[in-house]
């Protein structure tokens, strides 16, 4: 990438339940590092919407083309030379590893935070197709990553994004 300090493309997964932040969170941290943003959400299926927006939770077999196509993106844009910033939910460690979880340059972050805090988020939340509703679905799904940088969603979005940055940063050495 040219003007970038980086020694080798890395693409960030920013990760979690719905309403943490992970878009809010995804979109600082690659406008800060001069990444292409992505949304998870944008990758899914019309039917894998439907289904959401109806209040009916996705299955593994829903999910499973979703993840994949993500992580085709992810190839193609680290094959190119560029980094990612890809809001993500990722709740089990099998979706984790469809989304190249072994791969070197690739780094989850996990925004973790209380479900009440979560729930009034989604609640205040307009124009999205996740219902508040499906949250302890999400919860029941999440398998907590040992291995993602961990960010506390009650801090800002700002200081949640420099922390991630700086990490990056330090990381690619």
């Amino acid at each position: 990438m040219p003007g970038s300090p980086y020694v080798r493309p890395v693409i960030i997964i920013v990760m979690g339940v719905s309403g943490c932040g992970k878009s809010t969170v995804g979109r600082l941290v690659a406008g800060q590092l001069g990444f292409e943003f992505r949304d998870g959400d944008d990758f899914h299926p019309a039917a894998n919407v439907a289904k959401m927006r109806a209040g009916t939770p996705l299955d593994d077999a829903d999910r499973k083309p979703w993840l994949e196509a993500i992580a085709t993106y992810m190839r193609i844009t680290h094959n190119e030379g560029r980094g990612a910033v890809v809001a993500c939910s990722a709740l089990k460690a099998a979706y984790r590893n469809i989304l190249l979880r072994h791969e070197p340059w690739v780094r989850f972050v996990h925004l973790t935070g209380p479900r009440e805090v979560i729930a009034e988020r989604l609640k205040a939340r307009a124009g999205h197709f996740m219902p508040p509703t499906l949250l302890d679905s999400q919860f029941a799904t999440l398998e907590t990553p040992p291995d993602a940088w961990s960010e506390d969603l009650r801090r800002t979005p700002e200081e949640i994004a420099a922390s991630i940055v700086g990490r990056v940063r330090n990381s690619q050495g």
